[in-house]
């Protein structure tokens, strides 16, 4: 059975962001269930998720109560536009995300998926500016090493060379100020300060280009596919202030941040501040179902209220506000409710760093660095080709690993055990010595 659904796929799939002839040599996995912090293959082989299935699994494959709401919730009602129509389900989980989200954020926009949430505020922060007189307001500015997606609108706000490379001639070019990672402060910086030096270079990016500068697009806290760079909050907090003060959109893009991940249930918190849009996705459903969201103000909102269609806000998506994702996403922040997670994954993250300290003391780590429920770290490797055999060997070690680069990154679903973060340092451990 695995062999065949593994010729089939080969066959009939074209899976994302990979070079297929690399499966020639480096088999897929076939799995077949999941459960908990695992998956399990089709010949019994189980595998730790440390990367919780690409950020997106908080709570565990199968979760029982997550199921639970899914399976009342087919009962009722699977899907129904939401040009013209409304339902309970999206309703209820824009009622309460306005509860939660920093104060303002008073009205949620439905999109698809990540890329779709950053294309939406990009279009939604544009038209604003046409509707209030300022047509010229049409540019964006992003971090150094940012990440907001691969469809063309936010490919324009990425900085990853390789998309950069290969889609450069089909996307609108904006420009990127320097990234506040304090890995990259000089000796005896601290964080804060090389934070606040990056924000001076903001300001005169700012000062310079504001009258066609329609937005400015951050992930804040850590930046996912950077790998893994980590800031201090009050880069946020200049960010915001300076959006203010020349008339620049703030957009807070959380789709990898959001929900739990960096210690509160927004990242923004942690800097007290609110943004003019923010996106989220990703751990949105608990990693059950395609759903994004853009939160943005009434201030926002009310520049499309009008009598013309060309001053309503023209986008959709076929799928917005699924019922279904809808009811994940209000089971998905039930559990966050019920179960006091914020305060539990503090605990588990306390627990991580004291077991992680032969890591983090391994000769050939560096730059050992943890946000919340985000651990990072660069192995001083000879192997060019380090990613690809750290996968393979942590598959052999029961373990899900996907470095980028030579930085290796555990972002596990919050429902792990103390015992299976000792196993998931634990073996780590061995595959860094391996390697190095």
């Amino acid at each position: 059975m695995n062999e065949n659904l593994l010729n089939r796929s080969l066959s009939a799939v074209w899976h994302p962001c990979t070079q297929m002839k690399r499966h020639e040599t480096l088999p897929l996995v076939a799995i077949a269930r999941g459960q908990g912090v695992w998956l399990y293959d089709f010949d019994g082989n189980r595998y730790l998720d440390s990367v919780s299935s690409w950020w997106v699994n908080l709570f565990g494959h199968c979760n029982p109560r997550i199921n639970a709401a899914l399976i009342d919730q087919l009962g009722k009602l699977e899907h129904v536009m939401l040009a013209g129509f409304t339902h309970e389900p999206v309703v209820l989980l824009s009622e309460k995300l306005s509860e939660l989200a920093p104060a303002g954020l008073g009205h949620c926009f439905y999109g698809s998926d990540g890329a779709s949430a950053t294309e939406i505020a990009l279009k939604m922060s544009a038209h604003y500016w046409r509707n209030n007189g300022k047509p010229l307001k049409t540019q964006f500015i992003s971090l150094q090493n940012s990440y907001h997606g691969e469809t063309l609108g936010a490919l324009s706000v990425t900085d990853v060379a390789l998309f950069r490379d290969a889609y450069g001639a089909l996307i609108k070019q904006n420009a990127t100020v320097p990234c506040p990672d304090w890995r990259e402060a000089a000796a005896g910086e601290s964080p804060e300060d090389f934070a606040l030096r990056c924000a001076a270079a903001l300001e005169q990016h700012l000062q310079q280009h504001h009258q066609h500068l329609a937005a400015f697009i951050v992930e804040p806290l850590v930046q996912g596919a950077a790998g893994m760079a980590m800031y201090h909050p009050i880069y946020l907090n200049r960010a915001r202030e300076l959006c203010s003060q020349y008339g620049v959109h703030l957009i807070a893009d959380e789709i990898a941040v959001g929900m739990g991940r960096t210690g509160t249930l927004f990242a923004c918190e942690q800097a007290n501040i609110s943004p003019d849009f923010l996106l989220l996705s990703k751990g949105i459903t608990g990693g059950y179902l395609p759903l994004s969201i853009v939160m943005t103000t009434d201030h926002i909102y009310q520049a499309f209220y009008a009598d013309d269609t060309a001053r309503g806000f023209l986008h959709s998506h076929s799928y917005t506000g699924n019922p279904l994702a809808c009811r994940a996403a209000l089971a998905t922040l039930d559990i966050f409710a019920q179960d006091d997670v914020l305060h539990a994954n503090r605990d588990k993250a306390t627990f991580f760093n004291r077991i992680a300290q032969p890591l983090r003391e391994h000769p050939k780590v560096r730059n050992f660095r943890s946000t919340g429920m985000v651990w990072a770290f660069e192995v001083d490797t000879p192997h060019a080709d380090f990613a690809q055999r750290c996968f393979s060997l942590g598959l052999q070690h029961e373990l899900l690993l996907r470095p980028m680069g030579n930085t290796v990154y555990f972002m596990p679903p919050y429902i792990i055990t103390e015992e299976e973060i000792q196993m998931l340092v634990t073996r780590t451990l061995t595959i860094i010595k391996m390697l190095s």
